[in-house]
């Protein structure tokens, strides 16, 4: 008798037990990590919405990995440390090519496209008491250029450089820059995010914000030093500090992930995340822009094998599929 109560309590602990939750399928992996970017920028917060989605749709438990930004999560998912990323094409076509802005001095060929996200303006901002008033003002100021590893932080400095401006570029999570803007540690913060930028949309909880245009021959500067920018703009009212639209030049961003990953796996993610498209818009506005006919913002990355059989399963043409 005292053998079978104690069999009985093993049983019920066992059922206690928190159970592993297997993949749905039996050659994908338990676990999926995706590198987004830091606190207080739009990686971060569209990152946790999208390890929500793809955790539960896929049954594959996704977790997120706080990084710098596009340049590291590219680093990352090359050494197999991530599986998944966000990354802006600028970032993503130095890197691939080894040279230039964003890139190490080798090509970094482990990525492969998946969907597109959503566009990134370059956003050049101060608090509305400021005495700055357009973006000459920004020489021999202090700047918040976000993390290290991030798209800002990686194209500012040349940016600077090719409109004539010398200012002091500071680093580190976008939420700590925002709050040393506010207590006017810093001047000014150049940022590259979707928008709304959520640093931002905390500053203009405490105070309103100006935003510094860039004149149409300022606009063509950068694009002949940068060939990779596009025309960009934020629209009047994403901002409550914002009433006429904001244009200035952009990137595009995309999620990637490494070549080897299944390719039913890869049809999967992106079967969960168009199919789920209000619930990532609900995590952040700039969703709205992930949409299946925006693939066509890539222009040389080739996509995943399983991402190209889902979109040409869609009569979309045009993609070039990885190795």
């Amino acid at each position: 008798m005292r053998h079978a109560f104690r069999l009985v309590a093993i049983l019920v602990a066992m059922l206690l037990l928190p159970k592993a939750v297997l993949p749905a399928e039996p050659n994908w992996p338990q676990t999926l990590i995706l590198g987004t970017g830091s606190p207080g920028g739009t990686y971060y917060v569209y990152g946790e919405g999208l390890a929500k989605i793809l955790s539960r749709e896929l049954g594959t438990l996704v977790s997120t990995r706080a990084t710098e930004g596009p340049a590291e999560n590219v680093a990352l998912l090359e050494n197999g440390d991530i599986q998944l990323g966000l990354v802006t094409l600028g970032v993503a076509l130095h890197a691939w090519n080894g040279t230039g802005v964003g890139g190490q001095g080798k090509p970094y060929r482990e990525m492969r496209a998946l969907f597109p996200m959503y566009d990134t303006p370059f956003q050049f901002v101060v608090m509305e008491e400021s005495p700055i008033r357009s973006i000459a003002d920004l020489s021999g100021k202090r700047v918040g250029a976000g993390p290290q590893g991030g798209t800002a932080a990686t194209y500012v400095r040349g940016m600077f450089k090719a409109l004539k401006l010398d200012a002091t570029l500071s680093y580190g999570d976008w939420a700590d820059l925002a709050q040393q803007m506010r207590t006017g540690t810093l001047d000014a913060l150049a940022v590259a995010g979707g928008v709304p930028f959520p640093a931002f949309v905390d500053l203009e909880s405490k105070g309103k914000l100006r935003f510094l245009p860039l004149s149409g021959q300022q606009i063509a500067d950068l694009r002949l030093a940068f060939p990779e920018l596009t025309l960009s703009s934020v629209a009047p009212g994403l901002y409550s500090s914002l009433l006429t639209r904001y244009d200035t030049v952009g990137l595009y961003n995309f999620a990637v992930g490494q070549k080897d990953l299944p390719d039913n796996l890869v049809y999967a993610i992106l079967d969960a995340v168009f199919s789920h498209s209000d619930e990532l818009i609900a995590t952040h506005p700039a969703a709205t822009e992930t949409v299946p006919v925006n693939f066509q913002r890539n222009t040389f990355l080739p996509f995943h094998n399983g991402a190209a059989r889902w979109y040409g399963n869609r009569a979309v043409r045009g993609i070039d599929q990885g190795d």
